[in-house]
């Protein structure tokens, strides 16, 4: 009497499809990337900050540095190069911020450089630079706000717009 293993069609259908079925799991989850680093804005690096010490002139800090990613003219001209280090867990998760550079070179009414500061995230709080909103005085009111507030205020406004609707009335 012989033991041999009889293999069915079932068998070896059932053993190809846990194979395929295998490697298919397998190469979806290596697709899954963790842990995502993403750097914005502009890394500068100390060589290139040492070329534009402070005395220098606003076309030497061009040359070295670059140009800057943000510019204020209100007390004198300050140049900010600004950089942003965020880190998400998987692809669909919001970034969270875990770092912020900003590097500031201010300059005196010649042009020349007389103060250089680097900005840190414990120095202030967030500047978002994805967002591309700029705040505004005042306040933030609804349309129906608008409508009641409108040549008087409360109930008074709201019937002076309906009168204007009606003159008659």
């Amino acid at each position: 009497m012989s033991l041999t293993r009889r293999y069915f069609k079932s068998d070896i259908t059932f053993s190809s499809t846990a194979a395929i079925a295998l490697v298919i799991a397998t190469m979806g989850l290596s697709g899954c990337k963790t842990s995502e680093v993403m750097n914005n804005g502009y890394i500068f690096d100390p060589q290139s900050l040492a070329l534009a010490p402070v005395g220098s002139s606003r076309e030497q800090v061009l040359l070295s540095l670059g140009t800057p990613s943000t510019t204020a003219t209100f007390d004198g001209e300050v140049f900010y190069y600004i950089s942003q280090k965020r880190t998400r867990a998987a692809a669909f998760m919001k970034p969270k911020l875990v770092d912020q550079n900003i590097l500031a070179i201010y300059f005196d009414k010649d042009g020349v450089v007389k103060q250089e500061a680097n900005y840190t995230l414990k120095d202030g709080r967030v500047f978002d630079m994805i967002s591309r909103t700029t705040p505004t005085g005042g306040r933030d009111i609804t349309f129906l706000q608008q409508i009641l507030q409108g040549s008087g205020s409360g109930v008074n406004g709201a019937r002076n717009f309906l009168n204007n609707l009606n003159p008659g009335q």
